[in-house]
């Protein structure tokens, strides 16, 4: 299992790899590298500070829901335990669904608590990490079109927010709606896909069906737990709002740098945007949501040429890519010589 993960996540680099090269081809590698080269430091300190800004704000996220479930974590062990879930989601292929349940099993080592309120804490926050994601993309379109006219490239993105704003919440209240149905058909289609794979697993004992619903039961417990919590829904959703923000203000911050300022609108829709990007086979959605962006801000700049929107979104994603992988993977080393004991 283990062997099988590693070759997805070396399949899943060599694939960025490439996706990178044919992106800072299409740039111009030289202009790339003096573009990015000459950045402003002052404006690169002040864009790490950004990043660890939005650390620290989601992480207070994910410790307000994990309060709600009735688990205690501090400010400073709930932004180390975000780091280590960022790092889980930028190193493994279709980003946060394949890092998620990595990140599980990091909160519930880390707080001591049981795997499914993890799985079931880290799921409420990507939900809620939607919400203020696309509602700010569409002030940051609108705001937008009132000042140019749209291109093709740009009414493509915004009907594709137009329909994530509509089709994403249909289909959370559906299923919230319908959540007794779903956890009886997963429970029905888990429990002999959980204990077929448990026997080929060393050290792990093959649970009973009694325990694999009881688990089961125990995440949609968690999951309405939260959704019945307006106070905690609402901190949470404000702090991820702020999350938003921080990365929107470093993307603008980044064109700065290299001496090539965009219009703050821009960076409010072109974030979320590229978000999307990352669900993929790529790690972490590297090298997808790179051109996703340059694409989006070219098109969106008349002044800002693709070459110099790859350097600027290169200089961003430096920071919101890396700074999360190193400290989340000195987080999940510390972890990792633990021996991850219970």
């Amino acid at each position: 299992m283990a062997r099988e993960n590693l070759r997805a996540t070396v399949l899943g680099f060599a694939a960025a790899i490439a996706v990178f090269a044919v992106l800072f081809y299409f740039a111009g590698v030289d202009e790339l590298v003096a573009r990015v080269t000459m950045a402003e430091p002052t404006y690169l300190v002040g864009i790490l500070a950004i990043t660890l800004v939005w650390l620290v704000s989601w992480g207070a996220s994910l410790k307000t829901v994990l309060g709600v479930l009735g688990v205690d974590v501090s400010v400073v062990r709930s932004f180390l335990i975000f780091t280590g879930a960022t790092f889980s989601n930028n190193i493994t292929p279709f980003g946060q669904a394949g890092g998620e349940p990595v990140t599980a099993l990091l909160i519930s080592r880390s707080a001591d608590t049981e795997y499914e309120t993890g799985l079931a804490a880290i799921a409420s926050v990507d939900t809620i990490n939607f919400v203020p994601s696309i509602t700010i993309a569409l002030i940051g379109a609108g705001y937008y079109a009132t000042e140019v006219t749209l291109g093709r490239n740009l009414e493509i993105a915004l009907v594709a927010v137009v329909g994530l704003a509509v089709g994403v919440p249909a289909a959370v209240y559906t299923a919230w709606k319908r959540r007794y149905d779903l956890e009886r058909r997963l429970i029905g289609a888990l429990t002999p896909v959980i204990r077929t794979i448990s026997r080929y697993v060393p050290r792990v004992s093959v649970p009973s069906n009694d325990g694999i619903e009881r688990r089961i039961n125990g995440f949609f417990r968690s999951i309405e737990r939260v959704g019945r919590n307006p106070r905690g829904l609402a901190v949470a959703l404000g702090l991820s709002g702020i999350g938003w923000c921080c990365q929107m203000v470093a993307l603008w911050v980044a064109f700065h740098a290299i001496g090539a300022p965009i219009a703050f609108s821009i960076a409010l829709f072109v974030v979320p945007i590229g978000a999307i990007a990352g669900v993929t086979p790529l790690p972490g959605g590297a090298g997808g949501i790179e051109w996703t962006l340059a694409i989006l801000v070219a098109a969106a700049s008349s002044a800002v040429s693709f070459d110099v929107a790859t350097a600027g979104v290169v200089v961003f994603r430096g920071f919101i890519y890396w700074v999360p992988v190193v400290l989340g993977g000195l987080v999940m080393s510390t972890e990792s010589a633990r021996g991850w004991r219970s």
